[in-house]
């Protein structure tokens, strides 16, 4: 069993609830955040004391602090796993797409995430001055194939995974020398409820599924996350991208 604390943003549906009831699965304790306290109070009666909540917006500096916080108190501990996945979508190209949202896709995608990682870097790099090798540090972030290839459908949200794509290639060459593990993860198309919040229209998403499928689910994504987290700590998978085996582009 793993004893390791974790940290979880965007834990309250898609790939974070995934990631969080997976890392409980192998035996962590995980913070987990979201915007919906209901939610958060739904996983902590339903995944027992070795998950708890922490409710608020993942792009404020405030939760950010906390959740290092509740780490400590809960679990009297630091943590020593960070999932960098709260974000969101936005549909459309860049003459089509929603301008009017472009504050909260990047407060979110882009700002927070870069707050997170900083943050978790800090903390973790001191840890492994005296557990490396034998202990492992993670930050891993969620990036997405639209990050590496832009598409059209959906070309703004994939410039701020553009973006996170960079902070976590710097931070990778930043910390990696001291001990701690960067990750990024770059799903495709996957089942989950981001494409209703992302705005995509049902013929859209059905053409993916005609397209592409079978589509992996977010449970798929946990399981490549709790992967690359329980290799031996000098081992370090930088960049992993999880398609729909049908999925060419992007």
């Amino acid at each position: 069993m793993n004893t390791r604390i974790a940290i979880v943003t965007g834990a309250t549906s898609g790939i974070g609830e995934a990631t969080v009831r997976k890392l409980i699965e192998v035996g962590m304790q995980v913070v987990g955040n979201g915007r919906t306290r209901e939610k958060l109070a739904t996983l902590e009666k339903e995944l027992g004391s070795n998950f708890c909540g922490v409710a608020g917006d993942a792009g404020d500096e405030k939760v950010i602090d906390q959740l290092f916080a509740e780490a400590q108190e809960h679990f009297g501990g630091e943590a020593n796993l960070v999932v960098i996945n709260a974000g969101r979508g936005l549909g459309g190209s860049v003459t089509t797409s929603d301008q009017s949202q472009l504050d909260d896709l990047l407060n979110v995608n882009v700002k927070g995430a870069a707050l997170l990682m900083q943050k978790a870097a800090l903390k973790m790099v001191k840890q492994q001055e005296k557990g490396f090798p034998k202990s492992a540090a993670d930050i891993v972030i969620i990036g997405s194939v639209v990050g590496r290839h832009i598409s059209p459908f959906s070309a703004v949200y994939g410039a701020s995974k553009f973006a996170v794509h960079a902070l976590a290639e710097g931070l990778r060459r930043e910390v990696g020398p001291k001990g701690v593990r960067v990750s990024l993860v770059q799903p495709g198309i996957v089942i989950s409820g981001f494409q209703d919040v992302a705005g995509y229209s049902d013929e859209l998403v059905q053409g993916f599924h005609d397209k592409f499928g079978p589509l992996p689910t977010a449970a798929d994504i946990a399981d490549a996350i709790c992967h690359v987290t329980t290799l031996p700590p000098h081992i370090n998978i930088s960049d992993i991208v999880v398609r729909p085996t049908r999925q060419e582009y992007p």
